[in-house]
């Protein structure tokens, strides 16, 4: 399993670049909490960051999300990116495996779900959903989640086409 400062280092830059992108976009306070933690890490001031081009504080920033130091921020920007940009992949996956949800959102998850269930909606989502966003979602979910399904577990690591 990869957990979120693992998934940044693997992911495609570009998709890298788009989550960054979203936040800067769509979710201020989130861009904003993410930049003052990195600063944090770099033990520089965020307006030094403000000040980069755009494309070149991202690239630095992907870099910094990607060390083991910054789990907690690379793991909030996964959660707000999934959670504002991708609700319909939320939905079509608890959907798949029969879990109740309010926008993507659940409560309380099952210790565990149907393997033929799982596996069917893992094609789903596939044939229907960019596959690197679906891989980064699938990784995210088993990572962050108390309740962390061993079969889901193995279909991410026996699954080429979820694999970086």
């Amino acid at each position: 399993m990869l957990t979120s400062h693992e998934l940044f280092g693997f992911m495609p830059p570009t998709l890298a670049a788009d989550i960054l992108e979203h936040a800067h976009t769509h979710d201020r306070d989130l861009y904003r909490a993410t930049v003052n933690a990195i600063a944090g890490a770099r033990k520089v001031r965020p307006v030094f960051l403000d000040k980069q081009p755009r494309k070149e504080r991202h690239a630095g920033m992907i870099a910094y999300l990607s060390r083991p130091g910054l789990e907690a921020a690379a793991g909030t920007m996964l959660r707000g990116w999934l959670l504002k940009g991708h609700k319909s992949l939320l939905a079509d996956f608890l959907d798949g495996v029969g879990i109740a949800h309010k926008d993507g959102v659940v409560d309380d998850l099952p210790e565990s779900v149907d393997d033929g269930k799982l596996k069917a909606t893992v094609d789903a989502l596939l044939a229907k959903h960019a596959a690197d966003v679906v891989k980064v979602y699938l990784h995210s979910f088993n990572t962050m989640n108390e309740s962390q399904w061993k079969n889901l577990e193995t279909i991410l690591q026996d699954d080429t086409r979820l694999q970086f």
